[in-house]
């Protein structure tokens, strides 16, 4: 029996590539398939990542994004749009947006642009505008295997994803465009698609109208003008329309019914973007995990208490410290978590 045993031990780790695995491992075949994969399900409490929060690595492509999510200990995430649809043969963007958002802060903040510093915006906004419309022509045609093909190569990492935020579903963007974006959710295996809220009751009726044909919901998700009643409508206008919250811009806005709130519209919330800010009256700054005024161990002991199934969803927004990286600066929070619910 022992010589079956190991036999049968050496040949799951030859084929997950794995036969120098540690020697403890021998002689325990009930954690092979967990071996070397993340597991951020904490203590009953969904851990996951936006992958907006790895926006300051090197590299944006579908593999290198997996890289960072399994370094950071995560086994779920949302994913932003980028990643994936690059991956599926979108058209790259030829338009250098960090420049680009450069130039738009400085318009923000009141500083007057040079003349060449005008033209080269009004240039990147022409090709942003043309680089809109091959992506929807590409869209209109975008085959759901690539889709399909991805969720594989991350499920086989270990890593789910549950809900999709391609910039595919403002009101801009044509109904083929909306259609895509819930048919790659679905491929992508997402129980819902996010976007910013519109502020259109029209557009998120017929977006939730449009959800109930994919079988997908829609988390709205908001800044500083989340309310307590910011959702209700949307909520009303269809069952697939629901919340992407974000518990730290709440606080930011100044909200003191953040647990009310979350115990309401549990059933509603699709996911909860977690960060640390202050309150107006600290300055509203984003902060490291358990420096801010969010209140982020009791409101995952909520979760966690209530047996409430929305994960929640690390958004690193904080400024990555000096010598530091996205990758580690998210595990710290994941580490966050993990004693919060010890």
């Amino acid at each position: 029996m022992k010589n079956r045993r190991e036999f049968l031990i050496k040949s799951a780790l030859g084929t997950a590539g794995l036969i120098t695995a540690p020697a403890w491992l021998q002689g325990a075949p009930a954690i092979l398939k967990h071996y070397n994969k993340p597991n951020s399900l904490i203590n009953g409490v969904q851990i996951g990542c936006i992958t907006y929060s790895f926006r300051t690595m090197p590299d944006q492509s579908a593999e290198a994004t997996l890289k960072y999510v399994t370094d950071a200990g995560l086994s779920a995430i949302e994913l932003m749009g980028d990643p994936a649809e690059s991956f599926a043969g979108m058209p790259a963007s030829p338009v250098n947006r960090s420049r680009m958002f450069q130039l738009m802060g400085k318009q923000r903040q009141g500083t007057e642009l040079s003349s060449a510093e005008k033209t080269e915006l009004d240039e990147m906004r022409a090709a942003g505008e043309a680089h809109g419309k091959a992506v929807a022509e590409w869209r209109a045609k975008a085959d759901m295997k690539k889709f399909e093909d991805l969720r594989k190569m991350y499920k086989a990492a270990g890593v789910s994803i549950y809900a999709f935020k391609p910039n595919a579903f403002g009101k801009n963007n044509t109904d083929a465009e909306i259609d895509y974006g819930m048919k790659a959710a679905k491929a992508l295996g997402a129980s819902h698609i996010t976007l910013e809220h519109p502020s259109d009751d029209a557009h998120t009726l017929k977006l939730g109208k449009m959800a109930e044909k994919h079988g997908v919901s829609v988390g709205y998700h908001g800044h500083e003008q989340e309310t307590f009643s910011f959702w209700d409508t949307a909520i009303a206008q269809s069952p697939k329309n629901g919340l992407n919250l974000d518990a730290g811009h709440y606080i930011a806005a100044g909200n003191t019914d953040l647990i009310p709130l979350i115990e309401k519209q549990h059933k509603h919330i699709l996911s909860m973007h977690t960060k640390d800010r202050q309150t107006p009256a600290n300055g509203k700054g984003n902060l490291p995990w358990g420096t801010g005024d969010t209140p982020i161990p009791q409101l995952l002991k909520l979760i966690q208490t209530n047996k409430y199934k929305f994960p929640a969803t690390i958004e690193l927004e904080y400024q990555v410290p000096e010598g530091s990286d996205a990758v580690k600066e998210v595990q710290k929070c994941v580490e966050f978590c993990e004693k919060a619910l010890s």
